[in-house]
């Protein structure tokens, strides 16, 4: 019964965790907000505006889900207190393996929320609106892709984000040329801002026949979404060129074929955003200028310019540039990130969306400045 009395000692070891986490999540001033938007969301006529009533709706449900993510880690504790405190007493050893698996749960929650508290960027609780493009290399570069996308979206689920399909391009024989998608929840950009970057794959190629081994890139690109009202962006008409087409190709299983697909090109800068998934052409190029808006204010904060007009030209970020992991499948399997030095030898794990300790460490280095290379 040793065990139980180790892990007795471990949870109440927790507890000044949690006090200091609670502080840190600031969940005192989130009730608040709670309260202030559930008084709104009473308010006569608060509906009659659907897309300001939505954006509080999912303020508000951002806020309880912090709340609640933080009181199940303490009711978490308590039960596992009270599981050991009962295996004690009846010297009962069949509750151990329910016990560590509890505790286990425990320390990855506070972990995870102790990273949350790290966001602390202009744009770090946004939506992140992230693109996907095969590099060079054909069919082997366009199925590296589709294998980017589906670890993404794995991760997106793992922790309960959404993801909407904006725009997908199918490869030529196999894979994706492009695709980009919006990830919805708290944090979502804060936690994914670190996977902008080329990512490298090495492999045995499952379309050569002679079955050599092949590397092939991939970009990825994150940006937050930005509200419409939440800068001063003057996007000129005659700076937009926009092109409507039939959405095509074995796409099929992705979005939705219409002949309301828009393609917008904002001529100053180079930059085209495009949109399939909606039923109407309105509703396509909706999106693509919220792309558009979003990738805009993104590139004028980074770049430090005075006004959008600044920007000329595709931007570096937006271009090739070096990578910043490698995926390799043979002759051993290992992924490894080139800013941080973490690395993570369960290849199969990491492709279906096991990202956490590449972005905790991402997170950490930006706050300490601790980077493997400079």
């Amino acid at each position: 019964m040793l065990q139980f009395e180790e892990y007795k000692v471990k949870l109440n070891n927790l507890a000044p965790q949690l006090d200091e986490l609670r502080g840190n999540l600031g969940l005192e001033q989130a009730a608040r907000e709670v309260e202030e938007l559930e008084l709104k969301s009473a308010q006569p006529g608060f509906w009659d505006d659907p897309e300001a009533s939505q954006k509080v709706v999912s303020r508000m449900g951002a806020l309880k889900g912090k709340i609640e993510a933080y009181e199940h880690l303490c009711t978490l504790r308590e039960d596992m207190l009270t599981i050991c405190e009962m295996a004690l007493e009846e010297n009962d050893e069949s509750m151990l393996e329910e016990l560590e698996r509890g505790f286990d749960e425990l320390e990855e929650g506070i972990a995870t929320q102790k990273l949350s508290t790290l966001l602390t960027g202009e744009y770090d609780r946004n939506n992140a609106l992230v693109s996907f493009h095969a590099g060079a290399g054909g069919t082997e570069a366009q199925d590296w892709c589709e294998m980017l996308y589906r670890m993404y979206t794995r991760w997106a689920e793992r922790h309960g984000f959404s993801y909407k399909i904006m725009d997908y391009q199918d490869g030529d024989e196999a894979g994706l040329k492009s695709a980009d998608i919006l990830i919805e929840g708290e944090n979502a950009y804060g936690f994914l801002k670190g996977e902008s970057g080329v990512h490298r794959l090495v492999r045995i190629s499952p379309f050569d026949a002679s079955g050599r081994r092949h590397t092939s890139f991939s970009a990825v690109e994150v940006i937050p979404e930005i509200a419409d009202d939440s800068q001063d962006v003057d996007i000129r008409p005659e700076d937009i060129e926009m092109q409507v087409y039939r959405s095509s190709g074995a796409g099929g299983q992705h979005i939705n074929k219409t002949s309301s697909a828009v393609r917008l090109t904002h001529i100053p800068t180079g930059i085209v955003v495009a949109c399939q998934t909606e039923r109407s052409q309105f509703q396509n190029k909706d999106n693509c200028m919220k792309m558009l808006r979003s990738k805009l204010v993104e590139i004028k904060e980074r770049e430090h310019l005075e006004k959008i007009s600044d920007i000329k030209g595709d931007q570096k970020k937006i271009e090739w540039g070096s990578q910043i992991r490698s995926y390799v499948f043979m002759p051993y399997t290992l992924a490894k990130d080139t800013r941080t030095g973490f690395e993570n030898g369960n290849i199969s794990a990491v492709m279906d969306g096991d990202l956490d300790g590449f972005i905790n460490a991402y997170l950490s280095a930006l706050a300490t400045g601790n980077w493997a290379t400079k």
